[in-house]
């Protein structure tokens, strides 16, 4: 995808590059010409370091090393670019005659990096020194040697803060495409990984790599993402969001049709079912599409954990949904139309504790849920360490003080804060807001027409939910349509043998020798002390008690 990109960059430089003073710039030959250039280009910015030097035998050329002070990594920069050129056993040789023979034995026997190339392009050039790159810039020369020197500080490998686990990978993605990458391969050995780079942002001009597993991931979504990535057109891509927004199916819908996550495990257990994962620089999320809605309901940890455990947890994380959505609608239609259905003795509990509040238990909904979304977000905003400590005390505080002054009864505190304590059992953040979003809805559906209206909601968020698309896969497939092999992995997660087709548990285990077969996993274990009287055993138990006579 960058071929094409450089290709224009050449076509620009050979029809001239305007600079900012109006004038026509880029590489002409001229070393001091094409430093001038380059410093008018960026502004005469004080963290770009030139280093002229001379190079050759007898015939010395003046040549310099251009890179930006903190985007390059020093010790490259000085040992394998500076040094290689500076280092006495390692200059021209004699018949060296002209610029550009020089540059090709550069290239050939001087640079000691492990990645270096030639550009003629001059976006090229100020696009790889922005990078952290170095260029080699020879007198006479009308191109440059690219020296890849990126370095700079970035943050080490660590645990991710929104998708943690008890058991499984401790390592999340970083703001660097390439560590990400590594983090990737370190997990998926195989040949059929397949990676794709291209620049986003005409003034950002922001690294994204698009990965996926070719023989598993269909052509047509490749070539889909792939296509939707170069429609984009704009000036900046700061963070994974940006591409979000722009290549997702549907704008208008609060659902997450793309995953995001910062979890290299999460990343190689999706390409291996064949969907693509796109990195942005800058940002540890990672987008993994086509994604679909149970896909939200589900956690790494699922797959570390024994299955029964799984099941259990994503049964937790389904109701905690259900109980988002429609806790404090379910609460208002009850205690405002529909009476009947509540047993007496609670009944006459509530009714008495509503003969001292002046508002009707919608008003009271609304007030409550408003202050606990504040408290969240003050929460979130303030710095870690009293962030939690604000979010408690003052939603301890205020449900306390709101009862006793009379204006909310304590069952809606309830309600509230279970509704509030739901949306963290559900492992994807977006998928939380979006519960949290459609939650007001329901809100004001059975405040006005009580258990109806609450009907008429669910249906109309079905329909709407059954018209998403993402990437041409419906949202709430495997259910619709109806996929029975498609459920092995939905709201229940099934043994991994089960999960496999036409595997068992023997053919999934390490096959042992025949003197050790055993039928069970326990036995396993005991593998050693278990002999079969089979041809084998008996051969090895012969054989042992020779060693012993002996």
């Amino acid at each position: 995808m960058s071929s094409r990109r450089r290709s224009m960059d050449s076509q620009a430089v050979a029809a001239g590059v305007t600079g900012r003073n109006g004038r026509t710039s880029g590489l002409t030959g001229d070393l001091d010409e094409t430093i001038r250039n380059i410093r008018t280009e960026l502004g005469e910015s004080p963290d770009l370091k030139v280093r002229r030097l001379q190079i050759g035998g007898a015939r010395s050329f003046q040549a310099a090393a251009i890179h930006i002070s903190g985007l390059a990594d020093p010790s490259a920069v000085n040992e394998f670019v500076i040094g290689s050129l500076l280092a006495e056993p390692q200059k021209l040789p004699e018949d060296t005659a002209n610029p550009a023979m020089v540059q090709a034995v550069l290239l050939d026997g001087i640079l000691e990096l492990g990645d270096a190339e030639v550009t003629e392009g001059w976006n090229d050039l100020l696009l790889a020194v922005l990078s952290g790159d170095t260029a080699v810039l020879i007198e006479g020369c009308m191109s440059a040697v690219l020296c890849d020197t990126k370095g700079g500080e970035k943050r080490s490998v660590e645990e991710p803060s929104s998708q943690m686990v008890v058991r499984g990978p401790k390592d999340g993605f970083v703001e660097s495409v390439a560590t990400n990458i590594s983090l990737i391969r370190r997990r998926i050995k195989s040949p059929k990984l397949r990676l794709e780079y291209t620049r986003i942002g005409t003034e950002t001009q922001t690294h994204i790599a698009m990965l996926y597993m070719k023989e598993i991931a269909g052509e047509d979504l490749v070539e889909e993402v792939r296509s939707r990535l170069n429609k984009i057109s704009m000036d900046e891509v700061l963070e994974s969001g940006f591409i979000e927004e722009l290549i997702q199916d549907k704008t208008f819908t609060p659902f997450p049709t793309i995953y995001n996550s910062e979890r290299p495990d999460v990343a190689a257990g999706n390409l291996l079912e064949g969907r693509v994962v796109i990195i942005i620089d800058g940002t540890p999320f990672a987008l993994i599409m086509p994604a679909v809605f149970t896909q939200f309901f589900q956690s790494a940890e699922d797959y570390s954990q024994r299955f029964d455990i799984a099941i259990l947890m994503r049964i937790v994380r389904y109701v905690s949904f259900i109980v988002l959505l429609l806790g404090p609608s379910v609460y208002i239609a009850l205690t405002t139309y529909h009476y009947e259905m509540i047993p007496t003795t609670l009944l006459i509990n509530l009714l008495s504790q509503r003969e001292t509040v002046p508002f009707p238990a919608f008003v009271e909904a609304l007030l409550m849920e408003g202050a606990f979304e504040i408290l969240r977000e003050a929460g979130v905003r303030m710095p870690r360490v009293i962030g939690q400590t604000v979010s408690v005390v003052g939603a301890l505080i205020l449900g306390s003080a709101v009862v006793e002054a009379g204006i909310i009864t304590p069952i809606m505190v309830i309600v509230v804060a279970l509704t509030g304590i739901a949306s963290f059992a559900i492992p994807a953040y977006n998928m939380a807001i979006a519960g949290r979003i459609i939650r007001f809805g329901f809100l004001l559906l059975g405040g006005m027409f009580g258990f109806y209206g609450i009907t008429l909601g669910l249906i109309v968020l079905v329909a709407h939910m059954n018209s998403l698309r993402s990437f041409g896969i419906p949202y709430l497939s495997p259910f619709v349509p109806l996929s029975v092999k498609g459920q092995k992995d939905t709201l229940l997660r099934l043994p991994l043998w089960l999960m496999k087709p036409g595997k068992s548990p023997e053919q999934l285990r390490k096959e042992m020798p025949a003197y050790k077969r055993v039928t069970t996993g326990h036995e396993a274990a005991l593998a050693p002390l278990i002999r079969n009287n089979d041809a084998a055993g008996r051969q090895e138990d012969r054989e042992d008690g020779r060693d012993e006579e002996k």
